[in-house]
């Protein structure tokens, strides 16, 4: 690696400025970013679209190893208008969770993106991302290069018009791009390494906007806060792939851009001690008119637990993301989670590890609910959800 002073050999990413360079702060607006050829408004980087201070730039990975022994889940998200940033790195070795977590200043470079230990670059964008966790006091590192292999398509932003909370205000807006890849590297636990060979499977996203949860309660305007969907799924299949609710293609594949899905029609099945999803039989509309019924099993225990990535906020200290305002932290926590009231205590959205059936197809995937909130819908009767 090059010294942020000497010029980066051929094919090596070029490192953040600011870790030598302190005169940025006098030169503000200006930022490192505004030296490449990418502005699309008469305004400087750093300068926002909005004033709304819930806007954010967001990234989100999860991955696995082929067997499941390990589960990864980082992300991060900038918040300009806060002056705030935060990352979060989750790794589930057969029932230990560990999160870190850090949140820092965001200060003049929005492409330094280290948070603490948390400090993943992009190598190539939309095609290659180095994830890395340093070696830190819980335990827990990593470096996983993720690699894109599905079609990103641009996820045109929801509807603006006045229909936001509170009534009369412009609903918010938010948008971005998804995939599916494969990755390679390695997890260490307690000095125990774990290799993910080539190949297995990931699944990232990046997003950006205004509102999703950014502030908790307090900056929620009174409408609903919004830390997920009960609900989604994220399975690559050998023929075919589900995100949500759509479903991407290969590049280079003749079919353009992204097919949809409808809402999907769910039964599912829950632990009756703790009301956590186990298991489950959903049916998806595609827009070709198909219909395709998918079996989740769970693994194990192997979950990624949401709250710890302050995803309706921390079981500790409830940190909502965009939240935290105090100085710069780093933090983290392991848990149990083969333990059912350890389950049952940090719930809330969360990946589950599956496995995953179709048409005779197998695939590992993830299954995402909101914990109880699915039970809950079901026992309810909500149309489109139903026990197993």
């Amino acid at each position: 690696m090059s010294s942020p002073d000497q010029p980066p050999p051929d094919g090596e990413p070029i490192p953040s400025l600011t870790v030598s360079d302190g005169y940025f702060a006098e030169q503000f607006p200006l930022s490192p970013l505004d030296d490449y050829m990418i502005h699309q408004t008469p305004d400087p980087i750093r300068v926002m679209w909005s004033g709304d201070p819930r806007a954010y730039e967001r990234y989100w990975m999860v991955c696995h190893d082929p067997a499941g022994e390990v589960l990864v889940a980082t992300g991060c998200s900038f918040y300009p208008n806060l002056d705030r940033a935060e990352a979060y790195a989750i790794v589930n070795h057969q029932g230990r969770h560990t999160a870190v977590r850090g949140f820092r200043a965001l200060g003049v470079d929005r492409a330094d993106l280290r948070i603490g230990p948390i400090a993943p670059r992009i190598i190539r964008g939309m095609r290659w991302w180095r994830y890395i966790l340093e070696p830190n006091e819980w335990g827990v590192s990593f470096q996983i290069d993720f690699h894109d292999t599905t079609r990103q398509t641009f996820r045109e932003p929801l509807s603006n018009l006045a229909g936001g909370s509170p009534p009369g205000r412009r609903n918010d807006v938010t948008t971005g791009f998804e995939s599916f890849g494969v990755v390679h590297g390695w997890v260490e636990v307690d000095g125990h390494r774990i290799e993910i060979p080539a190949g297995s499977p990931g699944t990232r996203d990046r997003h950006w906007g205004v509102g999703r949860g950014v502030g908790g309660p307090a900056l929620s305007l009174g409408g609903r806060l919004h830390v997920g969907v009960s609900g989604n799924a994220f399975v690559a299949f050998p023929s075919w792939t589900l995100w949500g609710d759509r479903v991407f293609y290969p590049f280079g594949d003749p079919r353009p851009g992204s097919g949809r899905v409808a809402k999907p029609t769910r039964r599912l099945r829950f632990e009756p001690d703790t009301n956590i999803f186990v298991e489950g039989v959903v049916d998806y509309t595609l827009d070709t008119g198909e219909v395709r019924q998918v079996h989740y099993e769970r693994i194990g225990n192997q979950t990624a637990y949401l709250r710890c990535g302050m995803y309706g906020g921390t079981p500790d200290k409830d940190i909502h993301q965009g939240s935290y305002a105090g100085p710069d932290l780093i933090e983290g926590e392991t848990y149990d989670v083969n333990q059912p009231e350890v389950r049952a205590r940090i719930a809330g959205l969360d990946e589950h590890l599956c496995r995953v059936t179709c048409n005779g197809e197998t695939a590992t995937g993830l299954y995402q609910p909101i914990d109880p909130t699915a039970y809950e819908l079901c026992a309810a009767g909500r149309p489109g959800w139903a026990f197993l």
